[in-house]
């Protein structure tokens, strides 16, 4: 096996780090001598053993059951191919319960660390997690929830969350959650299709120093959904939870004693979450993922990609309305302690997160893109400011990572930790390409595929791609596939979204090419590039050029329909004091010709106030899209700020 065996003094240009002589301690590289002793093969590095993973699923995804521990029955039959793509099994004979997997410690070490803005913060240990769960279990129990019975959580990031996940799995119930900043519509949007037995909630939650009230809206959601039996309130706030009709969460778990938790097996594919779609082009797409499939992706995401082991501190700034949660609670498989964040990550200021992370020896940061581009409008220097030599791997995810934000990463936030921009989505609850500790990584670029996810970049007509940008797809089943959607009886809904675009192919919808280092990379969701004079253009390419402006402190563009073709408009956010005049119009221009192409450069630049975004902190441009050309945006339940449209209606610019 041929993995880098030294730090080099001097990387090449563009390389922002490469592995060091512990590399071969990592559980990637201990896996992969494993693999190739039990195989008798030889792996020249990271691509080649990837190469191998996907030519032989059963025998890499029955290698990363037991090199991760799964614990639960294997069964004999790794894989079951179906009729379709989406038809194939994994292990189709197997017994697990993930909620057991993610509580095999019982010991007083620290499992969960919570801190909420500046008001509080507070720790549980495993054994104070695993009663915590066996009460929540047994009053779960005592309210009828069983198998394949939907519990829904609309909460913030807490302990409490991931308690009352894990008690409802362990039965064999169904989780879905949503964060408490959606309102009473985009909750029922959700929760109304699932039709949840019981429901999670809170009295309310801090944000940026002020206090959210939320059991007017909570009492609302409780009344229109008719399938409720009953709801769960976490009083966060402490505040009089007596006119909502809801149950005290404290007395709700109180009401049992700790027992020692019967855990009943489930086979792989059995409904474990539904998550949901950004639904801003309509109600939420339903999306079902099963236990093993999930659980084993996971696993391997964690220990392999990014070397979780026992002991290690783990962050993701995220919600619980982003997948990001799910993938992040996951990490208790591994042994890992997780550290969950509730609040504006810049209150007080903007070394909230950093101050937090770096006083509990935080070993994976996680965020999203548009956090580390805010860093750097705000000046945020954390290198020389905090101690954060705890942190080995940075991921960042969400939209894709400019060139810039490399550079900025390891300038003025982590210099010597592996930065892995991750790319998936909540249709795989985990990521189709990621990093990995045995591979440099090179500015602006995703290190590579996930091992066993046979990515490749298809042309318009369906061909692979050496090079060129075109539509990323998965061409053979993995583990982690939708088990379906619900109230998609025959499958129409699922085949449409996924095989439509390539029969027989997972197309994911985002627009990459392959590099020459054989990583990726992503130029923006499939349905929001551009198509002027019928060249397909991504949007963060503009994006990353406009932004690094001084005057522009975000940006949006989108096509629109215009004389028998389509021309691109850009709008841009501009910083205090700056003004969008003829001189900057041409700067921006000039730039974007220059670094992108003549195609790129917008036919309008028109500065707006907001922009726009989703509950999970992305800049949706099929909402602008719709509203520049006049058409209803049909779910504004599913964004953060909706009033922000208005800056985008009827626009005298756009008429000539």
């Amino acid at each position: 096996m041929s993995i880098h065996s030294t730090k080099a003094v001097v990387m090449d240009e563009g390389m922002k780090w490469q592995p060091g002589k512990d590399a071969a301690q990592t559980a990637l590289a201990k896996f992969m001598r494993q693999v190739e002793t039990e195989t008798k093969t030889t792996f020249e590095g990271f691509e080649d053993f990837w190469r191998w993973s996907v030519a032989n699923k059963e025998k890499f995804w029955s290698q990363v059951w037991d090199f991760s521990k799964v614990l639960g029955v294997k069964g004999e039959t790794v894989f079951k191919p179906g009729a379709k793509f989406q038809d194939g099994r994994f292990f189709p004979d197997a017994k697990i319960n993930f909620a057991e997997n993610l509580l095999r410690r019982r010991d007083n070490e620290t499992a969960i660390v919570f801190k909420g803005e500046n008001r509080l913060e507070r720790t549980l240990s495993y054994k104070q997690l695993y009663e915590q769960v066996s009460q929540v279990r047994q009053s779960l129990q005592d309210l009828g929830v069983t198998k394949g019975d939907r519990v829904a959580g609309y909460l913030p990031n807490m302990p409490e969350t991931i308690i009352a996940m894990l008690a409802a799995t362990s039965l064999g119930a169904i989780w879905s959650s949503a964060s408490p900043d959606f309102g009473v519509q985009g909750v029922l949007d959700r929760f109304g299709q699932i039709e949840p037995k019981v429901m999670f909630c809170c009295d309310g939650y801090y944000y940026n120093g002020k206090d959210i009230d939320c059991r007017d809206k909570v009492k609302e959601v409780m009344g229109k959904l008719p399938s409720l039996k009953a709801a769960v309130m976490v009083e966060y706030l402490k505040w009089d939870i007596a006119k909502t009709g809801a149950i005290s969460f404290d007395k709700f778990r109180d009401q049992h004693k700790p027992a020692d938790i019967y855990f009943p097996q489930f086979e792989f594919n059995h409904p474990l979450y539904i998550m949901f779609s950004s639904g801003t082009t309509g109600i939420p797409k339903c999306i079902v993922h099963g236990a093993g499939g999930t659980l084993l992706q996971h696993l391997k995401e964690h220990r392999l990609h990014c070397d979780i082991k026992k002991g290690d501190n783990v962050f993701y700034f995220t919600t619980c309305g982003w997948m990001m949660w799910n993938w992040l609670v996951t990490a208790l498989a591994s042994e890992a302690a997780l550290l969950l964040y509730d609040g504006s990550p810049f209150y007080p200021s903007g070394y909230a997160l950093f101050d937090y992370v770096g006083r509990h020896a935080c070993s994976l940061f996680g965020t999203s893109a548009k956090y580390i581009d805010a860093l750097r409008v705000n000046d945020i220097h954390v290198a020389d400011r905090i101690e954060m030599s705890s942190v080995r791997m940075m991921t960042s995810t969400g939209s894709p990572l400019s060139p810039e934000g490399f550079d900025y990463v390891y300038d003025e936030l982590f210099p010597s930790a592996q930065l892995a921009s991750i790319s998936g989505g909540t249709d795989i609850v985990s990521c189709f390409v990621l990093g990995n500790p045995l591979s440099p990584v090179w500015r602006g670029e995703i290190q590579g595929p996930g091992l066993g996810m046979d990515v490749d970049v298809f042309s318009e007509d369906g061909k692979p791609m050496a090079s060129g940008k075109g539509e990323l797809v998965c061409k053979t089943p993995f583990p982690c596939m939708p088990v379906g959607f619900w109230n998609d009886a025959d499958g129409a809904k699922y085949a449409k979204a996924y095989f439509e675009r390539f029969p027989g192919i997972w197309c994911h919808g985002d627009w990459c090419e392959w590099t020459e280092h054989r990583g990726l990379i992503i130029h923006g969701r499939s349905d929001a590039t551009l198509n002027p004079g019928g060249v397909r253009i991504g949007t963060a390419e503009i994006y990353r050029i406009v932004e690094q402006h001084p005057e522009v402190k975000e940006s949006i563009a989108v096509g629109q329909d215009w004389d028998n073709d389509v021309r691109v408009i850009l709008f841009v956010v501009l910083k205090e004091g700056a003004v969008l005049d003829e001189g900057l119009v041409t700067r921006l221009k000039k730039s974007i010709r220059e670094q992108a192409s003549p195609r790129h450069v917008p036919a309008k630049i028109v500065a707006v106030i907001d922009i726009p975004r989703t509950k999970s902190g992305k800049i949706t441009e099929l909402a602008v899209r719709d509203v520049i050309h006049g058409r209803d945006v049909k779910n504004v339940e599913a964004l953060a700020n909706p009033e922000a449209l208005k800056f985008y209606r009827d626009l005298g610019e756009l008429k000539s």
